[in-house]
């Protein structure tokens, strides 16, 4: 599906799937868990889900004869990095506007983490206090006018890659490259467990698996506390990525799978089932979640194998998107582990 499409490679190529089996047994046994590892993807800046959606957005902003890459987040934001980080490779400056999306309680949040790999980077990383919202930000907008009145060209990508015209693309790829695997393994996974919050890596997946009839088994796990605002975003993106890719189907609204309950009290804030999750997905696996994102859609698929969501026997992927960089700006919340 992604065959016309120009890309510009910047991960290590197809992520390793690798079985949970503790896990798995911890959670009863019933249910085989597996995860995806888009967190280990590339050695750019330790990598991520964003990357795979920019290895089709970079040859426009190359064709487009930017020199600036001018992208947007949360203080702690994966994406920012990642945006930085490719900047960097390819020899582009980067302007960052980082949000004040989460209230946070460590005094280092402004430092540490993804913001200063950013920053090591080169990224020139601009402050603003603003709150949380996955749509098109005013703060944004000005950035990329003020790169163009200082004589520069800048190119335009929003929070997450998302509303981009070619955002989805990567996680098509992305469902393309699990099909494969799938077919090395011997078998079909029977749901993909993935977080959500600006919508197209769901977007995405959606419109991959529904090549073979499978896109209302990959469950979003909401992590934006928006689920509302974010389910629309997931449909339009997908739609427009159907169209894109010439899917021949139309997505409709019962093709976008999203599951609410995980992301209190409020977006970037780890609830205590939150950390749990985080700790024992780390102790019995040795695999590390953040407290924004990946921690909250691990606890939503811990808590769904509990409540019995997935049949007996059930293979569910679960996609690591990344962002453990993140951790270090919640020193406080795991001052003991």
């Amino acid at each position: 599906m992604l065959s016309k499409f120009p890309r510009y490679p910047l991960t290590f190529g197809p992520t390793h799937i690798e079985k949970l089996s503790r896990l798995s047994a911890h959670l009863g046994g019933e249910v085989e868990l597996y995860a995806k590892r888009e967190d280990c993807n590339s050695g750019l800046a330790y990598g991520g889900n964003k990357l795979r959606k920019l290895e089709y957005i970079i040859p426009d902003a190359i064709a487009s004869n930017a020199d600036t890459l001018v992208s947007i987040g949360g203080v702690q934001s994966n994406h920012t990095r990642q945006v930085a980080a490719v900047a960097a490779k390819i020899g582009m400056k980067c302007r960052l506007v980082q949000e004040s999306w989460v209230p946070h309680e460590d005094a280092v949040y402004d430092r540490v983490g993804n913001i200063q790999l950013s920053r090591i980077m080169g990224a020139d990383v601009r402050l603003v206090d603003e709150g949380f919202d996955i749509g098109i930000r005013k703060s944004w907008e000005e950035a990329l006018k003020d790169v163009e009145a200082q004589g520069g060209r800048p190119y335009a990508i929003p929070a997450g890659a998302s509303v981009h015209k070619y955002g989805g693309l990567g996680y098509v790829g992305f469902a393309e490259e699990v099909r494969a695997q799938e077919r090395e393994l011997g078998f079909a996974f029977d749901y993909v467990v993935v977080c959500t919050v600006t919508g197209s890596t769901h977007a995405g997946m959606v419109v991959g698996f529904a090549k073979d009839g499978r896109q209302r088994k990959v469950i979003g796990i909401d992590a934006s506390c928006t689920p509302a605002q974010t389910k629309t975003q997931v449909l339009d993106i997908a739609q427009k990525t159907a169209k894109l890719v010439e899917l021949g189907r139309e997505i409709g609204a019962d093709d976008v799978v999203l599951i609410e309950d995980y992301a209190y009290p409020v977006y970037g804030v780890p609830s205590n089932e939150t950390k749990e999750a985080i700790r024992l997905s780390a102790r019995l696996e040795g695999m590390i979640t953040d407290p924004v994102y990946e921690g909250k859609s691990m606890q939503g698929m811990i808590d769904l194998v509990r409540k019995g969501f997935f049949p007996k026997g059930s293979k569910v992927l679960y996609a690591h998107l990344g962002g453990a960089p993140a951790l270090n700006g919640y020193g406080y919340a795991f001052r003991n582990g």
